[in-house]
């Protein structure tokens, strides 16, 4: 029942027919769309000008507490509701920050107006929840200049579904390409792909818009595949008329393999006897054999460290570098034992006892870290992203601002970890022992879940499918979590690694960033995206079959030498997109070229960059190109920008002249070795996987018959000039 002044000033308002607006499914949507609680207007955590709005709507309750009651209801005029301060602000009548909203004849003011007059009903609690989103058409292909309007349609929990266009906020993923309008009307600008998101409440729904080239193509180009790979990527160049560029070479690729696949050079007899090598089954071959080094092994067990935060604990008196070191030599004993990818997860998402009996508990050493209880640490968030592809931190504060995920399905699944417990127990002799632990069976019978922080509410375990998995009291509640993740049928799971091997091999993810997957940020190419989470499934999680499979595809061995038509493609594979080494690749490869091994304190000389442990292991280069730190599960820390210092560096500092100088290899080479061109040709196979080009060898020639200095000096000077070449510092 009303009170009697919301009573009083329903009477004096002239009598409505329409049906009363809902501050559920239409209030608060409103208010989306318009902004007003977007994170920088009101929906910030401290408002803005004195009013304040839950990010996005995810906590209605206390939005219609803020409208109607906060500063005894200044915001609302019960006797004259057109008079309200939130409709004057929001028509600009009232001067207002975010300026003018909506105008006194449009629908959002109506609405407005119909809820106010209505007496300004609050959320009702036995509505049925929205359950899903769908915008059609769901894929469309426009030219430039061309218009489609969206169509975005509600499902609710209870069957029904309603036309909420006018409610949905629209934006596209890049407004370079494609721009969309508040009332969901799409506008095709440049040739390219993108998508436009939805959001209405907790929903989200995306539509692919394809908008090809305006060329004309040689069909011909499209027909030349290796695997299926190709069949994919040329299937989508034929659909935005962007031509594929030819095959690299085969120096090219023995050099573009060994960095991609085992992170170093080739030798230059191996660069010698490939490239000679007649068999049309070489490349495969190769690869092949690449896969199946050891160095392979190492790369990898670097990758892994990254993914799995393997680093010292913030108190190095509790986890140093002995259990970086164990937990490092875990994993390189799984890449090298070929383990399938999702048995490797589960034993590290169930650890449990002491570092030294299973190292993988390290993980939870780290993630859980000084918080000591998994629940309120970083686990969560880590699992979801390195496990899932999947940020879903800022939902620990509210609900996701791009996704379906809401606080609440933060902490059913936060509750997962709600077991986990570390036990930091003084060892007789030696360093502290840690161990991951869970409750008897026989000790606990409580049932497996945490509470949520704004709400109070109790929140079981439960994935971030919803999907209801129950948890007995006395069981570790992650053991239920694995089967989860790491079920065939869980995209994220095998998109997850998949996204991050093709990233790994071809430069760009087919979701970016590459541990952002969600439905509003769809790959761009959906029909590869399936193809290969189902290789992966199908191959048992074989991670070595599932490079093999990028590998051998004529995609990856495209070359990074443009065409006519293709010079801004991105994103599509059109041709190899070169990149800066990674900061250990790069140290390792002016080690091997120089013959000059770095040193590393507390590692025997000979150890490589890219065989180090530990992130925290001091080196200047390697901390200043990009190493990660491993401190968040998030790919984004390892860098691979260009910049300044980075080649100022190279050009000057310490690292690549002191090695050239010493380089054993030189002195040696020049002691045996009186054919200046000999010596040369051996140079660039070391450090480049070819031979001098005519020019390059007139230069060359020229410069070493300088007078006045040392033939030692001009090699020198030489090797500076190949090793600071951008063909040497990418991959290319």
């Amino acid at each position: 029942m009303l009170p009697l002044a919301l009573a009083l000033a329903a009477l004096t308002s002239p009598a409505r027919t329409d049906v009363v607006p809902s501050f559920d499914t239409e209030i608060v949507p409103l208010l989306t769309k318009a902004g007003c609680n977007a994170g920088a207007c009101h929906g910030k955590g401290a408002g803005q000008n004195g009013f304040r709005l839950s990010l996005r709507g995810f906590a209605p309750d206390q939005d219609f507490k803020w409208i109607t009651r906060e500063f005894g209801a200044r915001r609302l005029d019960r006797t004259k509701p057109e008079e309200s301060l939130l409709l004057r602000k929001a028509t600009g009548r009232t001067p207002h920050e975010g300026g003018r909203l909506f105008g006194p004849a449009s629908r959002e003011y109506e609405l407005l107006l119909n809820w106010l007059r209505a007496g300004y009903p609050g959320p009702d609690k036995a509505a049925p929840k929205v359950s899903k989103l769908e915008l059609t058409p769901a894929a469309k292909v426009l030219k430039p200049g061309e218009e489609v309007q969206l169509v975005a349609t509600a499902t609710f929990a209870d069957g029904t579904t309603r036309d909420v266009t006018w409610l949905t906020k629209f934006d596209s993923n890049d407004a370079a390409h494609l721009e969309v309008s508040p009332g969901g009307k799409a506008k095709a600008l440049r040739h390219g792909a993108t998508a436009v998101r939805a959001m209405y409440l907790t929903e989200v729904a995306v539509t692919v818009v394809s908008i090809p080239a305006a060329r004309a193509v040689d069909e011909t180009r499209y027909a030349r595949t290796n695997n299926f790979v190709d069949g994919h990527v040329l299937a989508k160049l034929k659909e935005l008329r962007v031509e594929p560029s030819d095959l690299c070479t085969d120096a090219e690729f023995i050099r573009r393999l060994f960095l991609d696949a085992c992170g170093v050079l080739p030798t230059a007899a191996e660069v010698a006897a490939f490239v000679a090598d007649r068999d049309p089954q070489k490349r495969a071959k190769l690869i092949d054999a690449a896969l199946a080094r050891p160095e392979f092994d190492d790369y990898w067990a670097l990758q892994l460290g990254d993914l799995l935060q393997n680093r010292k604990e913030r108190d190095h008196d509790v986890r140093g570098v002995k259990g970086v070191r164990q937990f490092h030599d875990w994993l390189r004993k799984q890449v090298a034992a070929n383990r399938p990818w999702d048995e490797l997860a589960r034993d590290v998402l169930t650890a449990t006892g002491s570092t030294t009996e299973s190292p993988a508990v390290g993980y939870y050493v780290v993630t859980v870290g000084e918080h000591r209880h998994g629940e309120n640490s970083e686990a969560p968030e880590s699992v979801a992203q390195a496990f899932l592809g999947t940020r879903i931190g800022c939902a620990k504060c509210h609900n996701h601002p791009l996704e379906r995920y809401t606080q609440d399905d933060f902490y059913h699944f936060a509750a997962y970890f709600s077991r986990v417990k570390l036990d930091r127990k003084e060892a007789k002799a030696g360093p502290t022992v840690l161990r991951v632990s869970h409750p008897d069976a026989n000790q606990n019978k409580n049932p497996v879940g945490v509470s949520q922080p704004r709400t109070g509410a109790f929140m079981k375990a439960q994935p971030l499918d919803r999907s209801k998995r129950d948890v007995a009291p006395g069981d570790d509640p992650r053991t239920e979590l694995a089967k989860w993740i790491t079920d065939p049928n869980n995209e994220f799971f095998t998109g997850a690694m998949v996204n991050r091997v093709w990233k790994h091999y071809l430069g760009v993810g087919l979701v970016e960033p590459v541990d952002d997957l969600r439905a509003t940020n769809p790959p761009t190419n959906p029909a590869l995206w399936k193809a290969l989470n189902a290789e992966f499934v199908g191959r048992k999680f074989d991670l070595r079959a599932l490079m093999r499979a990028v590998l051998n595809s004529r995609t990856y061995q495209l070359s990074s030498a443009t065409r006519a038509g293709n010079e801004t493609d991105l994103r599509f594979y059109s041709h190899y997109y070169a990149r800066r080494l990674p900061a250990e690749v790069l140290l390792d490869a002016i080690c091997s070229a120089t013959d000059v091994p770095e040193r590393f304190d507390g590692y025997p000389l000979g150890v490589r960059a890219v065989q180090v442990p530990d992130p925290g292991s001091a080196s200047t280069f390697l901390r200043l190109f990009g190493r990660s730190e491993r401190v968040t599960a998030c790919a984004c820390e390892r860098s691979g920008e260009v910049s300044l210092p980075h080649a100022l560096h190279l050009f000057g500092g310490d690292t690549l002249n002191g090695k050239i100088t010493g380089s054993r290899w030189l002195a040696q080479r020049l002691k045996d070795e009186a054919d200046d061109a000999k010596v040369t040709d051996e140079m660039f196979l070391r450090a480049l996987a070819r031979l001098p080009t005519g020019p390059e060898r007139a230069t060359i020639t020229k410069h070493l018959a300088t007078e006045g200095r040392t033939r030692a000096e001009l090699f020198g000077d030489l090797f500076w000039a190949v090793l600071n070449s951008k063909e040497f510092v990418f991959n290319r």
